[in-house]
């Protein structure tokens, strides 16, 4: 296959992770139904103002504790957990993603070649990744550099704008804000976190002001254009539910349990708080009481596909298998079409340990993964479902996609040779496998 085929690009992602030598704050991506639902919707009034099609732009969260937001291409926004839950209200993380969607649709991120080339790709995955780990730590440059192994490329700030970028994105954000009828004046809330900050050593600050550099005139700009919208603002009552939600459960999972359950207050949305402090006491772990929060959940809100999901992940995680089959059956009837979901589904299958199971898992997740093929958690499932069919090469060359989106790509190019010994030399698997295996060769070389 050629250079730029959807495989290799799979491969370069697994470069840029090990290059970049994510430190522990940036564990990569966190996937989630729920979350990744509430932030599309909040970010689908900005993009349908800035002309674009929501369907094509994705909102994807780094759980990394810094704050950052940034593009690299024309499909993906990347916002940390760290950001998410800093934010106090919804317009405050829609104007993050307004200005994002403004750096897209203003073509500024289309400058850079390496952006269109790995547009939608894993490898535009790894290399959001890796520059995010290297300004997380200070060093944006040189890890941008050693990701996209070029030398030149070790010169750029990939990341960074310029003045006259950052000040189009602020203006068009700010309109996009005003016509979806979002107060404007969140924009300036944002960079009063980060007011201040360009005084301080690289290391000292946050990432967001590497990537979006701060000065006076631009604050002073954006008040401007926030006191002319901000009379079009009006309330919202769905975007600040939605924003809640997402922020809430991202918490919940990653904060401790016990600051989660004391910052649960009786203003919080019914289902919110349950939902919070059901996460929480899963955690704890307190399976039975969390089981019950659960089944108290999905009563609250029976026809919603993603409290239906949570409910079925709870059981799974308490070994509760056959009842995690009929939780994650009823969330897919209800969400058929979300990838994430039905890998959750198929990953309950394979726990039943059945033959049926197993093989109900099998097209479960390999549906899952033709619609969004980077989530490594469903890599290994589907590679276990390969290798209980009997179907030894798929599973090697599936595990050896999942070692690849990990970095790990010594381990990746093993099982890409055992698996190019074991599949139909000249299928399209077997192609894969040579790729892989040409790719991995591509990067020791770069080392």
């Amino acid at each position: 296959m050629a250079v730029g085929s959807p495989f290799r690009c799979i491969i370069a992602a697994a470069v840029l992770w090990a290059a970049a030598a994510l430190p522990a704050s940036a564990q990569g991506l966190i996937r989630d139904a729920d979350i990744e639902r509430a932030l599309d919707e909040l970010a689908r009034p900005m993009i349908s103002g800035a002309g674009l099609s929501p369907a094509q732009i994705n909102v994807l969260v780094i759980q990394d504790s810094g704050l950052n937001a940034f593009v690299i291409d024309g499909k993906n926004i990347f916002v940390t957990s760290g950001l998410i839950l800093k934010l106090k209200r919804a317009e405050q993380l829609q104007s993050v993603l307004a200005h994002e969607v403004a750096h897209i649709a203003n073509g500024h991120i289309m400058r850079r070649a390496v952006n269109t080339r790995n547009a939608n790709t894993a490898a535009g995955i790894g290399v959001a990744l890796a520059a995010a780990a290297g300004l997380a730590s200070g060093n944006g440059r040189a890890a941008t550099g050693l990701a996209l192994g070029t030398a030149g490329a070790a010169q750029r700030l990939l990341l960074s704008h310029t003045r006259a970028e950052e000040s189009s994105a602020d203006q068009a954000g700010i309109r996009y804000m005003a016509d979806a009828g979002a107060d404007p004046a969140a924009m300036l809330e944002v960079l009063d976190i980060f007011r201040g900050q360009e005084a301080l050593s690289v290391v000292q600050q946050d990432p967001y002001v590497l990537s979006h550099p701060l000065w006076r005139d631009r604050l002073r700009s954006v008040e401007g254009y926030a006191a002319a919208y901000k009379t079009r603002a009006k309330t919202n009552p769905q975007a600040d539910y939605l924003f809640a939600r997402a922020q809430g459960k991202l918490g919940a999972f990653l904060q401790n349990p016990a600051a989660t359950l004391r910052k649960i207050k009786s203003a919080d949305a019914p289902d919110i708080a349950l939902m919070r402090r059901a996460v929480a006491t899963h955690r704890k772990p307190e399976p039975a009481e969390a089981i019950k929060l659960a089944n108290a959940l999905v009563a609250m809100a029976p026809k919603d596909a993603y409290y239906q999901e949570l409910r079925g992940q709870i059981l799974l995680e308490s070994r509760k298998f056959p009842e995690a089959v009929a939780a994650y059956a009823t969330a897919v009837a209800l969400s058929p079409k979300q990838p994430l979901i039905l890998a959750g589904y198929g990953r309950a299958l394979l726990a039943l340990g059945t033959k049926d199971g197993n093989s109900k898992a099998l097209g479960v997740l390999e549906t899952a993964r033709a619609r969004d093929p980077f989530d490594p958690r469903l890599l290994r499932d589907l590679a276990v479902a390969y290798a209980k069919a009997g179907q030894n090469g798929m599973a090697s060359l599936v595990t050896a996609e999942r070692y690849a989106l990990n970095g790990r790509l010594k381990d990746a190019s093993t099982h890409a040779t055992r698996a190019s010994g074991l599949l139909p030399r000249g299928s399209s698997a077997w192609q894969r496998a040579q790729d892989m295996m040409l790719t991995a060769a591509d990067a020791a070389k770069i080392k």
